[in-house]
This record gives C-alpha cells, sequence and structure tokens, in this order.
C-alpha cells in the first residue's frame, strides 16, 4: 500500500499501538479580587476553578483546584478535569485518561507537544507518547498530591522553563505537607476491573523550626474495556518542607513512577466500517491469540479483517509500553529583603522506556514470520532554575535563568518470538509486559545531547491600584547534537544512513511579551496579552516525528537550509464580569503560527520514504464565550463555547504533488465546541452533571476525510460525612470521609477520540481512508471511592 502522511507530532510510531472558564461558585458568591504581589490569588470560597490576577499578568490564567480534581473518578488525569475549560479538548482511548499512547490535549489549536508544563517549576518537557526530553505530568505526581493547576492560555510566560510554549502552559502545584500528623487512605474501583489505591502519610511539624513532610504511594489497575491486557501504573511521590525564619524555605520533591500497559490498536475509517469499533490486537492470554497473529502474517485472516484494503496491517500481536522515571528537585524559596526574593530549584530526572509491537513484515531467527520491536529510549537530564523578584515603589521586577542539559538515546531493537508448527507454538510466548532481553537484531540507534538556555526580564508596572501594565521578554539558546546513527541494512535497505555527527541551533535573543489588566468598575476587568514564542526542534526515533534528525542524511541534507524554528505570535483580548448571581466572559484571540514543520512521508507503511521540511504557517482566529448563573446558594449553571478558525496559509508540496491544505482547517481540532454543567452543593453533598459537543474535526489535510461530531455525559455525586467523632467517639481519628460515585459517557456513544497519533493522511487519494491513525473513545463505565483523612 502506498501512502502520504504528514505528521507533526511525535508521537508517531508504526500503527503501535463552564463559564468554569472563570468564577463558577457553587455554595458562596465569589471572593473579591485580590492583587498580590507573588503567586496566585485562589478563592477560598467553594468555587472550583477560578481566573486569577497575577502580577505579573500573564494573560488569561485559570485555575484548577484540587476540590475539583477530587471530584472525578480516583486516579483520573488532572487533564481530563483541564478540558472542562473552554478551548481546551483532552482525548484518551481510555476513562480515566491514562493510557499514555491515546492521551492527547489541544489549547486552542496548539498540540501537547507545543504546551510548555511544569511541576513546581521544574520543567516536565514536551509531553508525548516517547519522551525526550521529560515525563508526562501523570508521571511526575499522583492527582491526589496536586493542589492545583495553573493553565495559561496565551502563548505562555517569559518565565516558564520551558522551550516549547507555543500555546500556553500547565503549571503544576504540588501540595504542602500538612503541619499536624495524619495522612490520607483512598480506595477506588469501577468498570473493567479497574482498582485505585492511594496512602499518604504526613509527618507534621517535627521540631520548632517546622520541618514537615509527606510521603505517598499510588497504584492504579484496570482491564481493558476491548480486547486482552491491563494498564497499571505505581508511583512513590515524597515532599520535605524546611522553613528558614518566617518567609524563607527550602523544600524537596521526589517522584518514582512505574508503568506497564498494554495498549488500545489504532484504526482507520476503513476499519470502523468494515469491520467496527471492536477490533483489537490477536493477543488474548493463551496461545490461540499468538496463532492468529502467524496465521495473519501468513495471509490468513480471522472474522472480517480479510475484507481490508491493508489487512495485515489492522491488527498485531500486541502493543504495549513499560517506563520507569525518577524524578525531583531541590529547591530554595529565599526572602533577601524587604523588597528582594531569589529562587532557585535544581533538578535531575532520569527515564527507561520499552514500547513494542509484534511486526509481521520482520521474521524471528526461530522460523516465526513476526518478531517484536522495541523502541528502547532513555533520558538522562538535569538543570537549574533560577530566579530574582524586586518590588520598588510601583514596579514589580523579575529576572531569571534556566538551564539544562539532557541526553537521549532512541535505539530500536528486534526480539525473537517463538515458530508456530503444525498449529502448536514451540516454546513460550514472551509476555510484553515484562523486560525484553538479548535482541536478536539491532534496528536503529541515535544520541542525542541537547543544552537550553533561557533568561527573561520582566517588570509589572500599577499605574493605579486597578491597572497594571506588564513588559517582559524572553531570550532563548538551545544547541542539540546527534551522533552514533545506525540504520539496520536488512531492515531498511541496503544504502540507508540516518542522520549523524549533525547539530542545529535555535537562537531567539528577543520573544516579547506586552500585556495589561485593567478592573474598571465592581466585578468588571478587561485585559490584553500579546507576546511571541518558539520552540526547539523535537527529537525522536528515525521517522517517527517531525524532528529533523529523524531522517537519512540524504533528506536532512536536503532540508537543512529550509529548517527554521517554530515560532508563534498570539494577540488576546478578554472581558469578565464576576457578580453574585451571574458570572460572564468573552476571550477573543488571534495567532499566527510561523514556520511550521512536518513530517512528510510516502511509500509503503513499514519502510516510507520521509522527510522533515518547513511547509509554512497557520493563522487561527477563535473566540471563548462563556456564562456561569448562581441564582441561590450551592447552585451554578455553567454554559460555554468555542470558536476557533485556524487553517493553514498555504497549500502542501510534497515533491511533484501539491495538496490543497490552503485555508482548511487544521487536522484533529473542532473548530467549535460547547460546554456545560450543573452542579449543587447541599452540605456535604456535591452532585454534578456535564455534558460537551465537540465539533466535526479534519483526519486529512484537505479536509477530505472528517470525524463526525460528538456528545459526551459524565455525572457524579459526593457526599462527605465531616470528622467521624461525631457519629461514634472511636472513630476521631477520621476527621473526613468521602464517598463518590461517578458515571462516565453515561448514553454509551461510540466516537473517535484521539486522531494522528501516527501522523495524518493529505488526502483520500494519498490512503486517508485506510491510514490507522485514530483510537475508539471509552464505552459507558461507572465508578466508586471512598475516601478517609
Amino acid at each position: 500500500m502506498l501512502s502520504a502522511v504528514f505528521s507533526p507530532s511525535l508521537m508517531a510510531a508504526p500503527r503501535h499501538p463552564a463559564i468554569v472558564h472563570k468564577h463558577a461558585p457553587r455554595a458562596a458568591a465569589p471572593a473579591p479580587r485580590v492583587h498580590r504581589q507573588a503567586g496566585p490569588y485562589v478563592s477560598q470560597s467553594a468555587e472550583n476553578m477560578a481566573v486569577v490576577a497575577q502580577h505579573p499578568p500573564r494573560g488569561t490564567v485559570e485555575t484548577v483546584s484540587q476540590k475539583m480534581l477530587a471530584e472525578a473518578p480516583a486516579g483520573t488525569n488532572p487533564m481530563k478535569v483541564i478540558a472542562q475549560l473552554p478551548g481546551i479538548v483532552f482525548q484518551s482511548g481510555d476513562a480515566q485518561g491514562l493510557d499514555t499512547w491515546s492521551a492527547q490535549i489541544f489549547m486552542h489549536g496548539f498540540q501537547q507537544q507545543e504546551i510548555g508544563m511544569t511541576l513546581d517549576g521544574m520543567p516536565l518537557g514536551e509531553m508525548t507518547f516517547r519522551n525526550y526530553n521529560g515525563l508526562n505530568p501523570i508521571m511526575a505526581i499522583s492527582s491526589e498530591n496536586v493542589a492545583r493547576i495553573d493553565v495559561s492560555q496565551s502563548a505562555g510566560a517569559e518565565s516558564m522553563a520551558a522551550s516549547n510554549n507555543l500555546g500556553g502552559g500547565l503549571s503544576y502545584v504540588s501540595m504542602t505537607p500538612s503541619d499536624k500528623m495524619g495522612g490520607t487512605a483512598a480506595a477506588g474501583f469501577g468498570s473493567y476491573s479497574t482498582y485505585h489505591t492511594f496512602l499518604r502519610f504526613e509527618s507534621g511539624k517535627l521540631n520548632s523550626s517546622g520541618t514537615k513532610f509527606y510521603t505517598s504511594y499510588m497504584r492504579n489497575d484496570s482491564g481493558m474495556w476491548k480486547g486482552y491486557g491491563e494498564q497499571f501504573m505505581q508511583q512513590v511521590n515524597a515532599k520535605l518542607v524546611q522553613p528558614i525564619g518566617h518567609d524563607s524555605s527550602i523544600s524537596a520533591f521526589f517522584d518514582w513512577s512505574d508503568l506497564h500497559q498494554n495498549t488500545y490498536p489504532d484504526v482507520s475509517p476503513q476499519i470502523i466500517k468494515r469491520v467496527g469499533y471492536g477490533l483489537s490486537s490477536y493477543e488474548n492470554g493463551s496461545n490461540s491469540g499468538y496463532i492468529a497473529a502467524v496465521n495473519a502474517a501468513n495471509g490468513i485472516y480471522s472474522g472480517k479483517v480479510g475484507t481490508l484494503d491493508d489487512p495485515e496491517d489492522a491488527a498485531y500481536y500486541d502493543g504495549s509500553t513499560n517506563t520507569v522515571d525518577t524524578f525531583g528537585g531541590i529547591k530554595a524559596d529565599l526572602r533577601l529583603t524587604d523588597r528582594l526574593t531569589w529562587n532557585t530549584t535544581a533538578y535531575g530526572h532520569g527515564e527507561r522506556n520499552q514500547t513494542s509491537w509484534a511486526t509481521p513484515y520482520y521474521p524471528s531467527p526461530t522460523g516465526s514470520p513476526v518478531s517484536e520491536l522495541l523502541k528502547e529510549p532513555e533520558i538522562r537530564r538535569f538543570g537549574i532554575v533560577s530566579a530574582l523578584h524586586y518590588d520598588i515603589a510601583r514596579n514589580h521586577i523579575g529576572a531569571g535563568v534556566w538551564y539544562e542539559n539532557n541526553s537521549y538515546m532512541s535505539p530500536m531493537n528486534a526480539y525473537a518470538q517463538p515458530a508456530v508448527v503444525n498449529g502448536v507454538v514451540q516454546g513460550k510466548v514472551h509476555d510484553p509486559l515484562t523486560q525484553w532481553r538479548d535482541p536478536f537484531a539491532r534496528i536503529f540507534n541515535q544520541n542525542y545531547n541537547t543544552n537550553t538556555f533561557t533568561a527573561f526580564v520582566q517588570d509589572t508596572y500599577n499605574v493605579l491600584p486597578n491597572l497594571a501594565l506588564h513588559f517582559g521578554f524572553k531570550s532563548l539558546l538551545s544547541t542539540t547534537r546527534v551522533g552514533d546513527g545506525y540504520l539496520n541494512q536488512d531492515y531498511y535497505g541496503a544504502g540507508a544512513a540516518i542522520t549523524s555527527g549533525e547539530s542545529l541551533t535555535v537562537a531567539k535573543p528577543f520573544l516579547p511579551h506586552i500585556s495589561a489588566d485593567w478592573h474598571f468598575l465592581k466585578g468588571h476587568e478587561l485585559y490584553f496579552d500579546i507576546l511571541e514564542n518558539a520552540r526547539t526542534y523535537a527529537e525522536s526515533g528515525y521517522k517517527l516525528s517531525n524532528s529533523p534528525f529523524a531522517v537519512s542524511q540524504t533528506a536532512y541534507d536536503d532540508t537543512k537550509s529550509s529548517i527554521r524554528p517554530e515560532t508563534a505570535w498570539t494577540y488576546a483580548i478578554g472581558y469578565r464580569y464576576t457578580g453574585q448571581l451571574i458570572a460572564a466572559t468573552v476571550y477573543a484571540y488571534r495567532t499566527n503560527y510561523n514556520n511550521r514543520l512536518q513530517q512528510i512521508t510516502e511509500g509503503p507503511v513499514v519502510n516510507p520514504i520521509s522527510a522533515v521540511s518547513n511547509v509554512g504557517g497557520v493563522t487561527m482566529n477563535g473566540v471563548d464565550a462563556g456564562l456561569t448563573l448562581m441564582p441561590f446558594r450551592g447552585f451554578a449553571l455553567t454554559n460555554s463555547v468555542s470558536y476557533n478558525h485556524g487553517v493553514y496559509d498555504q497549500n502542501l508540496v510534497s515533491g511533484s504533488t501539491v495538496y490543497a491544505t490552503k485555508g482548511q482547517q487544521i487536522v484533529n481540532y473542532p473548530r467549535f465546541m460547547y460546554k456545560g454543567r450543573v452542579s449543587y452543593e447541599w452540605r456535604g453533598m456535591t452532585a454534578y452533571a456535564d455534558g460537551s459537543y465537540t465539533g466535526t474535526r479534519n483526519y486529512s489535510y484537505t479536509g477530505d476525510v472528517k470525524s463526525p461530531g460528538y456528545w459526551l455525559t459524565n455525572v457524579g455525586v459526593q457526599y462527605s460525612f465531616g470528622n467521624m467523632k461525631q457519629y461514634n467517639r472511636y472513630l476521631g481519628a477520621i476527621k473526613n470521609l468521602t464517598v463518590s460515585f461517578n458515571g462516565s459517557n453515561l448514553t454509551n456513544k461510540r466516537y473517535i477520540s484521539t486522531m494522528g497519533q501516527n501522523g495524518n493522511p493529505a488526502d483520500i487519494a494519498s490512503g486517508a481512508l485506510t491510514d490507522q491513525s485514530m483510537q475508539i473513545g471509552a464505552p459507558r463505565m461507572f465508578f466508586g471511592s471512598v475516601r478517609a483523612d
């Protein structure tokens, strides 16, 4: 089969697998807006999400609190909660959003690789399936330990330790240890054998200086909602805080996570039409599944798979990922004078990863037509983030730097599976969720080393108590060198050679940011934001992303003179009103996304011809609008709509072929979204129902293949019993007992969730109907949990 696939995503791999926007109080009117010089204002009322005014202002910054996170099913990815905000889309093949292969978030048209992410100021790098310079936030911190997430949907603050925040930023903040000894125990359960356990011990203050810490353990295990397998994760977090005097402290954060997941197979429009939504991998826990996979590799297909144009690629024996991360840092928050503070964090991170799939295209030396291909990347990175903040008169001045060295190795190896003789498996079929050893062949390798340095300067000037003007800029310098390139000639063909011994530098000395925040009447606020940002070059294995290095030496030489770093200018203006009975907001933006790098792939699926080219720009004009009604205490009705007209500026040219992409909506992101939520709090009870509509999305770049729009409905109810001593004096140690019940996708809607994880096709003629780069959303599921503090 010939195809032309265009992939902007590092997730690409061979077929492996309100207005919540502003104040939405439920039991009380929003607290008055407070201006502070350091840190965001977080309301102490019953609201779940609140816009925060920060100095320096960062455009639209919204805060998602632990209260809102706790209302979701136990263990849910916080990004799924963030997606209740206007303009944000989160997709996943599982109900909790923990499947790292299918997890995908967009903010105002930008995908996760273009969104900066930090935890307590430490950079988490680009969120990708095989991270190359960071780790997925769910593997950095358990959701129960997240105090809040600050969401910036403009192009990201200049002070953020990120080199990819073209489309905004997510700043995770971990909980502070409690002053009192105690802890939390929680147990969750749900459909398809889902079990969640969380335990946290709080030391309380250990001495007169206030030393305190917590340590926690989390375990989440769930079965697959289709096919065979499990998705397992366990995690340890610890945080220590040592106060120094009244206004300074030293803290340390540690994370260890261990993830083992079977992944859901990718599907195409043709698979959905001819086979259905339930197509799964051949693996079934017994040898019969492996025998079926061997038969398929030999051209013998079962069921409706044989009716497909490309039945050999429709399903593989298995697909899985095994990832272990160790991450942490030490932070000093020092108040040097009444006016001057100094914040410095030193951090380190190591990751070992195995992502596998059984290929029918590279036989094992045992005689089996199937072998297991494993990408086995490793990350070793360390860095430092440091900033000074000085207040003088009406000015709040800040300056800081970030430096990181990242070493990324991206080998892929082949492992043998047993032969099948006369219908009998000759040996043991390897379990993909266990450690693989002794490959029979090296397939490829590249080693990357990147040094990144950023610096920022900013000043917020309070012209009046209710008017703040902000100006700042960021400087970015990053150099990536690649070496130790290797390609297996048997697998890729004679004469194949990968990029090696090359380097590229991104140098952007002046990336400006101008904004203003004006509270002109009681409850009324007007603001604007103008800023430019840049993204450094991606890194990945061979032909797996839009990395300029992930191509052959010939393709690199042909395009390196035209490669430029991706940049984005964002212009935003917003209005917000917050009253006792009503809250309203309008946020309008324009983004010019330039020098967009895109992987252009043509040829056979297994070993296509691939290049990375500068394909021009994207222009996005959009608006979010929302309304929250609070007619009586404890009740809130929230509605929001989002419109994004994001189109390609040029036609796409590949060789002699011109694809009519100019003026087409960007792939994978809807032009229209609606989100609604009704919630009610009464005494210890909280209940909610939310519904969302995700509009039609372009699957092909020319827009001739689309995924249909869909509605999703979720409900939840939670009851807190409070201090159990009031019920029985022997239960006085339990300060709060909370039970909850949640239902997701109540109407059992069948829909396409993630798209483009393997890149997107150009059009029907280039294989859009048979290209497998879609994931099916999870069916109706129910969850319950019990939590005791």
